[in-house]
């Protein structure tokens, strides 16, 4: 209800200032974010190929026939 607006935490003073004096931490920040989650777009038409021509598997391998 009541709100401080102008309260800020130790640790968002120190990042703040941080990443002021560091800016490239920020670029490597979005370069490793485009690295292990940005994908590219999926080709509809190679994935439908691929889940067509997928072999399915006996549910426990080592058993002899």
């Amino acid at each position: 209800m009541f709100k401080n607006t102008r309260y800020v935490s130790e640790f968002t003073q120190f990042m703040q200032g941080y990443l002021n004096e560091h800016p490239d931490v920020a670029r490597g920040q979005v370069e490793g974010r485009a690295l292990l989650w940005d994908k590219a777009p999926i080709n509809l038409d190679e994935r439908s190929r691929s889940t067509v021509s997928n072999v399915p598997h006996k549910p426990y391998p080592y058993q002899p026939d």
